[in-house]
């Protein structure tokens, strides 16, 4: 059975794009949608990998830019988010038990649709929260996936008003006494999005006003704060992949592209993260915000070109 694609004003479904349900082993089921590429020549495969609260929807216009440079595309949308299945019965709280669940789904995602359905090399695109997980998964895609693009990854919270290890110390005493799926941080998302002016994901009106509208009208694509325990799940996760030993270990030549005004995630710890790194080169959007791909396209354009330049890309390691 296919699965439903939702458009809005603005932001029509691509023709050519498919999208159906992958069944997990344990019964849950991701969403996932297919891009044929329209450029050429053909260069392979773009895994789109979504930040929290994004879906298949929010990336049309990146799928579609990404099909006339020659690169079909693959994206799902995450456990507990977007079109697919809930870990909880509150379909509003983000949820995840451990980052480790979305590794393994995404190697699910790659051995049971990429592998079979899709066109060699593999590339990866990420944001935020999927660029953490592509981190993690980073180990075992050695030799499977050519080239990572990391756009703002979540390595670090910024402009939090406790740090990070008190964060996951009391994330993680909720989640000890049993109140795991209790909203860490906000709470059900609003019927009526927030105004534009002072938001701090874009600077760009169009693409916010396109994105609001979306998940006005298509709620059940949408979720309101986290819970303790993905808080605490996601603190877990930062630290694994800010280990040196991990460090050392990330063998796929990545770029990765920071937001230069991003008030989300801390820009200190990706250039720490990037600095010393063989594998890894690391570009600033000066006066970006944090969704660099939803941003206004002086900016998004530079995304667009650091791509261009680094992606296909032949040789193994960073000249």
């Amino acid at each position: 059975m296919s699965a439903p694609l939702f458009e809005t004003d603005g932001n029509p479904v691509p023709d050519g794009i498919t999208a159906d349900y992958l069944e997990l082993p344990d019964g849950k089921k991701l969403r996932f949608a297919l891009f044929p590429a329209s450029g050429r020549p053909l260069k392979g495969t773009v895994i789109i990998l979504h930040g929290r609260n994004e879906c298949i929807e929010k990336y049309f216009e990146t799928m579609q830019d990404l099909s006339k440079r020659g690169f079909g595309c693959a994206t799902f949308d995450w456990l507990g988010q977007g079109g697919s299945d809930r870990q909880i019965k509150d379909p509003m709280r983000g949820h995840i038990n451990n980052f480790d669940r979305y590794v393994a789904d995404f190697n699910y995602f790659f051995e049971n649709v990429a592998l079979p359905d899709c066109r060699a090399p593999f590339y990866i695109l990420a944001h935020s929260t999927g660029s953490l997980i592509a981190l993690l998964a980073s180990p075992g895609l050695t030799n499977r996936v050519r080239r990572m693009v990391l756009c703002a990854p979540l390595l670090s919270l910024t402009h939090q008003p406790i740090g990070h290890n008190q964060i996951r110390r009391i994330s993680g005493l909720l989640s000890l006494v049993g109140l795991g799926s209790m909203y860490m941080s906000g709470g059900p998302r609003p019927r009526e999005t927030l105004p534009f002016a002072g938001n701090k994901l874009t600077s760009d009106p169009v693409r916010y006003q396109r994105n609001s509208v979306m998940y006005e009208k298509h709620r059940e694509l949408a979720l309101g704060g986290p819970t303790a325990r993905w808080v605490h799940a996601s603190c877990l996760a930062m630290d694994r992949v800010l280990d040196p030993d991990f460090k050392a270990g990330i063998q796929i030549p990545t770029l990765i592209i920071a937001a230069g005004a991003d008030q989300i995630v801390s820009n200190a710890a990706i250039e720490r993260f990037a600095r010393g790194m063989r594998s890894t080169a690391l570009v600033t959007v000066d006066g970006g915000k944090h969704e660099l791909l939803q941003e206004a396209d002086l900016y998004r354009e530079q995304v667009l070109a650091a791509f261009d330049a680094f992606v296909p890309g032949t040789d193994t390691t960073l000249g």
